[in-house]
């Protein structure tokens, strides 16, 4: 479903990514693991087509991608049909004046027939229902964030990349979210923090350490499991704290958001 190829990224003459290589089969549920400025959230942007890359090649379904190809009506169409990011700030997504708008917003640019059929099947299987003719900005923003989600599910992509998803979430929600994306018969790469939930959210995963480079691509309960490469990642830490007592220090990982 995807590839990419030797992908670069800079910004102003910064590295942001370096050389990142990998391949999605449909169906997988990949998690997308690295510390803050790592580059997470301009790789899940590349694949997205909203930015172009420095060099290197994107590969969806075999066809490469970038933001001018996107700008070709056919192909652009295709792809924003089936493919969806969501922001790790749902303010960045939300532009219209009640729930049921936003919802109905990618159907009716897509030229779909049966929008309001699928604004309801998605609002209630993702819980805003209630919030239907609502303006979204007054929501809480794990409801903003639920909001946003089946904004993008109501296309029913193939590929949904998800940025820090649980960000604004109650840990119910969480549990509720992690049970919703292992269901849906979407590829999805999930790029997160937290790492008691990472093993839930997919088998494999992809790593990019502070060089900005790839430096895992495989099953994520090893590099869990492996202090020395967590620490490599800048995914594990020291500091002081007491026991019995005493107080010493020693790496160990922390979940944050």
């Amino acid at each position: 479903m995807l590839e990419l190829r030797a992908v670069d990224y800079r910004h102003e003459h910064a590295i942001v990514l370096d050389g990142v290589s990998f391949t999605v089969a449909p169906g997988e549920k990949v998690v997308l693991l690295g510390a803050n400025g790592t580059g997470k959230s301009t790789l899940l942007k590349l694949i997205d087509g909203l930015i172009a890359p420095a060099a290197g090649t994107i590969l969806y379904q075999g066809v490469r991608i970038t933001p001018a190809a996107l700008n070709k009506t056919s192909l652009g169409k295709k792809f924003r049909a089936g493919v969806a990011l969501l922001f790790q700030n749902p303010d960045a997504m939300l532009f219209n004046p009640t729930v049921y708008d936003e919802l109905a917003f990618g159907p009716r640019q897509l030229g779909l027939t049966d929008v309001d059929a699928r604004v309801r099947h998605w609002a209630d299987r993702v819980g805003v229902s209630r919030y239907m003719e609502r303006p979204p900005f007054g929501l809480s923003g794990g409801e903003k964030q639920k909001v946003c989600l089946a904004a993008l599910l109501v296309n029913e992509p193939r590929l949904l990349l998800l940025d820090e998803p649980t960000a604004g979430l109650d840990p119910r929600s969480t549990g509720w979210l992690v049970e919703l994306l292992a269901g849906l018969p979407a590829t999805v790469i999930t790029a997160t923090h937290n790492l008691s939930l990472a093993a839930e959210l997919g088998q494999r995963a992809l790593v990019l350490d502070e060089s900005h480079r790839l430096i895992h691509d495989g099953l994520i309960a090893p590099f869990l499991g492996d202090l020395k490469r967590l620490i490599a990642a800048n995914l594990a830490h020291s500091h002081s704290h007491p026991h019995g007592g005493l107080t010493h220090r020693h790496f160990h990982t922390h979940d944050w958001q």
